[in-house]
């Protein structure tokens, strides 16, 4: 009879999941699962709502990127309005790109600085009481204090645009609801009040990719072998093949590098993606139907990006992925643990994307609203910080809301995450006599490399700490680790 280990919930994680880990008589791991055991409603509880009001209530998904499904909601209620993304003024367009991209910064900044860092610095084997922010602010004061500050920087674009830090209003049907005053960008540019400028965010940026660098040279055997596995790469890229977050079109390679999905329009997503299920978890699991569910599965966000584009339209950041091309021997990079040093790229990126926006006199401009003729249904899809994220929604002639689909990044990298998971639990799991608190956060810090949000895929219910247990043949319980989240 097989044994069982059970990690619930995961933590350091946006949301909570668990882990399950099974192991035959000979005390090695035969399969492992990533349950996400809690509902996710929205794709009911928005139908019959009034479709303008969709990108206010879906971004109550999480306080985590509320941001990303605000601005995807948008895309697809402009579509529902009759509007694409080109048909928008300039300013509008400028405003929501300031935006996504204070929100994918911060976003970053809060996943490697408070979330991701403690196992780079302290090694999955520390103690639990060290793997937190805390401990980083001790171990390196300098390190901590920038990732707070660049945090800040993103919170406080996403104020000036939307009034809130968190569920707060932008995007409306054809535009944006308020403008960008001269002061408001001067903020930004400069700097005030303890908030440095967009220069000192691009040298930050700098600075912890060399930070990252150093820190894979130091540790390369680990990070090559940890959590690698074959698989596609799914990312949004523009007409020159270049990466997009905003708008552009669907593009997934295989491990190779091959091309199989050759740039598509999202709003023909439906045509070459299936949904599958499990039953034991409520998160779906997305593949290209030309591929089947066995195969066509692909990894999403910035290590998937990276894979996916030609190129980065900004040149630090390009230069970052050149560097880390060289280092990792080439693109695609099909390792884990690489998502920290293509976050951080990422992070560069918006950087440079904000300064550019920032320093166009456009965005300025109180133009910010254009009408169409009424459709009866839209798609929304932008690059979330954890990856493609998809919004389809149709409305009857009165507007109510009468169908609606989401795929989040987290849905597509399910399977990846899965992979992660069992492979780890394979490594640092099998054939121990004890299994100890450090060899499961192993499996956590797998997970944790994907960024998950976990309250976006499923509307993730209350908090609990993390119960691990290790059962006999006989189901008798052998083995029991609980430690409080951290």
């Amino acid at each position: 009879m097989s044994k069982k280990i059970v990690i619930d919930p995961v933590t350091r994680v946006e949301g909570h999941g668990r882990v399950s880990i099974h192991l035959n008589e000979a005390g090695e791991v035969s399969d492992s699962f990533f349950h996400i055991v809690e509902f996710r409603g929205f794709e009911r509880f928005i139908q019959g709502h009034p479709y303008w009001e969709v990108p206010v209530l879906v971004q109550r998904l999480c306080g985590i990127c509320p941001v990303s499904h605000h601005l995807a909601a948008g895309k697809a209620v402009d579509a529902l309005s009759g509007l694409q993304p080109g048909d928008l003024s300039p300013a509008t367009i400028l405003l929501r790109r300031l935006l996504h991209y204070g929100q994918i910064f911060q976003s970053h900044a809060l996943h490697f600085f408070y979330l991701a860092s403690p196992d780079l610095l302290f090694g999955a084997d520390a103690p639990p009481e060290q793997r937190n922010v805390v401990a980083v602010a001790q171990a390196n004061r300098e390190l901590a204090r920038k990732g707070i500050l660049m945090r800040k920087y993103g919170q406080e674009v996403i104020r000036a645009l939307t009034g809130k830090r968190i569920h707060g209003v932008a995007a409306v049907p054809g535009g944006m609801y308020k403008t960008f005053s001269p002061a408001e960008r001067a903020v930004f540019l400069q700097g005030t009040n303890g908030l440095p400028g967009i220069a000192t965010m691009i040298e930050w940026a700098r600075e912890t990719l060399e930070f990252i660098g150093q820190y894979f040279e130091q540790n390369r055997i680990w990070l090559d072998h940890f959590a690698t596995y074959p698989s596609g790469h799914l990312g949004l890229v523009a007409s020159d093949g270049a990466l997009e977050l905003y708008d552009g079109r669907l593009r997934a390679v295989d491990a190779r590098g091959g091309r199989i999905l050759d740039d598509i329009a999202p709003a023909d997503y439906q045509q070459y993606f299936g949904e599958g299920v499990e039953e034991w978890s409520y998160l779906k699991f997305p593949y290209l139907l030309s591929l089947g569910r066995e195969d066509g599965w692909n990894r999403v966000g910035p290590l998937a990006r990276i894979n996916a584009c030609d190129y980065i339209p900004t040149p630090l950041a390009e230069a970052e992925r050149q560097r880390m091309a060289e280092f990792s021997g080439g693109l695609p990079n099909n390792r884990s643990l690489y998502y920290h040093w293509a976050r951080l790229i990422e992070l560069l990126h918006c950087a440079e994307l904000m300064q550019e926006i920032l320093e166009d006199e456009t965005v300025l401009s109180d133009d910010l609203l254009r009408k169409g003729e009424r459709q009866p249904e839209g798609v929304g899809v932008v690059e979330a910080p954890r990856g493609t994220l998809i919004h389809h929604y149709k409305a009857d002639e009165k507007g109510q809301v009468t169908w609606c689909n989401l795929i989040v990044s987290t849905t597509h990298n399910n399977e990846a995450m899965n992979r992660a998971v069992r492979e780890v639990a394979r490594s640092e799991l099998s054939g121990h006599a004890e299994i100890t608190e450090a060899m499961l956060n192993q499996v956590e810090v797998a997970i944790r490399a994907y960024d998950p949000c976990l309250s976006c895929a499923t509307h993730a219910l209350g908090q609990m700490p993390l119960q691990v247990q290790l059962l006999g043949p006989e189901g008798e319980l052998l083995q029991e680790i609980i430690k409080e989240g951290h």
